[in-house]
């Protein structure tokens, strides 16, 4: 039996460096006084702009082209918005030996949080799986999650979040809806600029959230919101999160067998079913929680990187393993065809 080979280096994604970098900055020099209100507004402004930027770049077409493979976008949406809600439901059990009240809100809007596109996409083409399913399940879920993930959590948060406060729901059309409605409208005028500076515009993403990152660690280290978190607590946090990536994992995986898909839709199901999206997460989290976003996004930066690690690892695992699908694919392409007699039978 073959031993599958674990990559010589295991991805440790240097945003995520730069993100705990940004962390260390506000812990060492946070915002105060007017320095803070202009973090504050700043970074108000660069959530508008991100979610202009998803807008305009989201091509809205491509994903509706996907509906004839509406049962593989149904599961990855229950994935992603059904089961794991009720996950992060079930671990308030952990509260309070386990987790923190304010760690385990940021877990539970964890699980709110739409599932990812580039590295679902990524780690499903290196697995031979169904890419352009992978895509347009990933389109589906980030415009839900513009509308679910902040109902949600201000529906099974409550007060940690807001609640459906007129305050709260202005910020979230203001600051979420609107500039994503907008960017989709002016899409057909500005989407080619968008596609030729992509690269740029990449710089301009990362830097908004290394922005709304600052503005809302500072904000917490103003609050005094990290003298609630102690390194067991913080180790307790990573278990967790470790249980409950591998549950999705394994639900997406058997459980997609189960409703039928073949093996490449069952990879695109796995990959894009068990993702969480740190770029979509943290600047919602901002607008969400105010002064406890800090402790709130740091479960979800915890698991994005814990994700790509071991989503690296599985994918090259069924990449060497392709299964019995794809193995009897390969045999039919190097068999040779059936020789045609060359005259008739006696």
């Amino acid at each position: 039996m073959r031993r599958p080979h674990l990559p010589a280096r295991l991805p440790l994604d240097p945003y995520v460096l730069a993100l705990l970098g940004t962390v260390g900055l506000a812990a060492l020099l946070p915002a105060r006084g007017p320095a803070a209100t202009v973090a504050d507004g700043a970074s108000t402004a660069a959530v508008a702009l991100l979610f202009f930027l998803y807008g305009a770049r989201l091509s809205t077409r491509e994903a509706l082209d996907g509906l004839r493979h509406w049962r593989l976008h149904v599961t990855v949406l229950a994935c992603t918005f059904l089961l794991f809600p009720l996950l992060g439901l079930a671990a308030r059990g952990l509260v309070p030996g386990v987790l923190t009240e304010p760690l385990y809100s940021g877990l539970l809007f964890l699980c709110l949080v739409p599932s990812t596109i580039q590295s679902s996409i990524a780690f499903t083409s290196i697995a031979r799986g169904n890419v352009p399913a992978a895509i347009c399940a990933g389109s589906f879920s980030s415009l839900a999650g513009i509308l679910l993930t902040p109902l949600l959590a201000a529906g099974l948060l409550g007060n940690s979040a807001g609640g459906f406060s007129p305050d709260s729901l202005i910020k979230i059309v203001l600051q979420l809806l609107l500039p994503f409605l907008l960017g989709q409208f002016l899409r057909r005028w500005v989407g080619g600029f968008l596609a030729r500076h992509r690269p740029v515009l990449g710089y301009v993403d990362r830097g908004s959230i290394l922005l709304v990152v600052y503005a809302a660690f500072s904000a917490g280290m103003a609050a005094g919101v990290w003298h609630q978190v102690s390194v067991p607590r913080l180790g307790a946090l990573l278990a967790v999160e470790a249980v409950l990536l591998a549950v999705m994992l394994l639900v997406s995986w058997y459980g997609a067998q189960r409703l039928g898909f073949g093996r490449a839709d069952r990879i695109a199901i796995q990959f894009a079913g068990s993702k969480k999206s740190l770029a979509a997460g943290l600047p919602m989290a901002s607008v969400l929680f105010g002064a406890q976003a800090s402790l709130a996004v740091l479960p979800l930066m915890l698991f994005h990187q814990m994700q790509l690690m071991v989503c690296a690892v599985l994918a090259r695992r069924r990449a060497q393993d392709p299964g019995p699908e794809l193995a009897a694919d390969r045999v039919a392409e190097v068999s040779p065809p059936p020789q045609q007699p060359t005259g008739q039978a006696r």
